[in-house]
């Protein structure tokens, strides 16, 4: 069972109000932390461990970083990225990114780390879905507020 501080912070990012303010404000602050402390700090990892991700604009082609929530393999030493949009009713734009380009990078503890993305499905999305909501339980209420079926894309490194 979670500590009774990081329960209040599920409850807390389930509600619809965290869905609408965190995807203006958390990103924002990540990068201003991350670019402030030379990549050695990422304020929402202290909720969740978290990455940037770098991947290229699927019409652009231009680098587009993007702060995260993940979930670690540690076993496996890869990645799990979570595109559940807060709950919010579209894709995220970097699912988007990952699947026209999927060679990216991310800075993962300050270490910039070349990966490969690739989307989850069938069985093995499954499988991981289950993983992803043992790790943090708010992402079922993101599940049940959208229609569209949550992208997970497992990150490996080249």
């Amino acid at each position: 069972m979670a500590p009774p501080g990081v329960r209040l912070l599920q409850k807390v990012s389930s509600t619809r109000a965290f869905a609408r303010v965190a995807p203006h404000f958390i990103p924002a602050m990540d990068r201003a932390v991350h670019r402030l402390t030379r990549g050695r700090v990422l304020l929402s990892a202290q909720m969740l461990p978290g990455v940037i991700l770098t991947a290229r604009g699927a019409k652009s082609g231009l680098p587009r970083r993007t702060p995260l929530a993940c979930m670690p393999e540690r076993e496996a030493g890869t990645w799990l990225l979570i595109g559940s949009n807060f709950g919010r009713p579209g894709h995220p734009a970097w699912t988007a990114n990952l699947l026209a380009h999927p060679d990216a990078d991310i800075n993962w503890k300050g270490e910039d780390v070349p990966v490969t993305a690739r989307l989850l499905d069938s069985a093995e999305r499954e499988e991981a879905w289950a993983a992803v909501l043992n790790f943090w339980p708010p992402y079922a209420t993101y599940q049940a507020r959208v229609e569209r079926e949550i992208r997970l894309f497992r990150l490996e490194r080249r």
